[in-house]
């Protein structure tokens, strides 16, 4: 029972119970996520360095491969520049491979202006259920503790805020985008669903992304998709509710006559805690952080963190059955 609106009453509720049916599978993933073989694969050898294209100028030295590979290295070992140089030479002397490693300064210039991979599927998905939300991740400056301590922060203190979009069939994020923290959960859904190619059959978010401009933006770009989106307390139909109501009307008398928790159970807005568990995830495996100091670093460190979260899905999922 997600919905924040019964949190008061949620202690008369039993919590359920589910037990992992293939855990043996599902441990085994969990140790493949700290293999560097994982990460640093053979084949990524001959892709590492740029091909001559026969165009004046330097050659580049190290392909945009290359410099994706190294931050994901950071990012899932939680290492510095200087440090991810230094693992990678320990790695490939290891491996016997003859490969120039990109320093510190390398990566941190070319960060800013990396275009992101293609993302590769094993089957491409008939069409997806869609779920948003977004979260807040420090930049710099002084934490709780001092503010706890002194009753101030550091005038230097900002944040930036993580719009990500889970698929709720595969678990795979499709969509991200990293924005200042002015920006609007609605504001930020264009340039999402811009990463989107795949048709929509659901679009799951929560009452922040309540709106006309929402609605249409998404019903414009898909055709035939459910949009589950909880209007607020004070939400009346509109005026032709009666001989032509619109989707949302239909929530705000279904909401009235049934009451909210029905219609979070008859529609599945529950499965929207999906995306609440995901922000868990990110904080706890990415960090809830951002290293990077300028904006195009900072989306594309967020980047390289769905990558590193999308790769670890595909190791291996846990699979429920709820038991009581």
């Amino acid at each position: 029972m997600p919905f924040k609106h019964h949190a008061s009453r949620r202690h008369k509720f039993a919590k359920s119970k589910h037990r992992v049916t293939n855990w043996p599978e599902y441990n085994e993933s969990l140790r493949r996520r700290g293999d560097v073989t994982v990460w640093v694969d053979e084949s990524v050898a001959h892709h590492w360095g740029v091909a001559h294209t026969g165009k004046r100028g330097r050659p580049g030295t190290y392909s945009d491969l290359a410099i994706t590979v190294s931050l994901e290295i950071r990012t899932v070992f939680h290492l510095a520049l200087r440090q991810t140089q230094g693992f990678l030479r320990s790695v490939f002397r290891l491996m016997k491979l003859e490969l120039d490693v990109p320093d510190f300064t390398t990566l941190s210039r070319r960060a800013g202006g990396l275009e992101p991979l293609p993302r590769a599927r094993t089957e491409a998905p008939v069409s997806l259920d869609l779920v948003l939300d977004s979260t807040g991740l420090k930049v710099f400056g002084a934490g709780e503790w001092l503010e706890t301590k002194h009753g101030k922060t550091s005038r230097r203190r900002s944040w930036r805020k993580l719009h990500l979009g889970l698929d709720l069939e595969t678990g795979q994020i499709e969509c991200s985008e990293l924005t200042t923290d002015d920006i609007g959960d609605p504001s930020a859904v264009p340039d999402l669903l811009d990463q989107i190619d795949e048709p929509l059959h659901r679009f799951l978010a929560d009452g922040a992304y309540d709106g006309a401009a929402t609605r249409t933006e998404i019903m414009q770009r898909f055709a035939d998709v459910e949009i589950i989106i909880p209007p607020p307390k004070t939400a009346v139909a509109g005026p032709e509710a009666e001989t032509n109501p619109t989707a949302r009307d239909l929530d705000v008398l279904a909401i009235k006559a049934h009451g909210r928790m029905a219609w979070q159970k008859s529609t599945g807005y529950n499965h929207r805690a999906r995306v609440e568990t995901l922000m868990g995830r990110w904080k706890s495996v990415i960090g809830e952080r951002l290293r990077s100091r300028t904006l195009d670093n900072q989306r594309t460190e967020c980047r390289i963190g769905v990558s590193v979260l999308n790769k670890m899905t595909s190791l291996g999922r846990p699979t429920f059955e709820r038991i009581s």
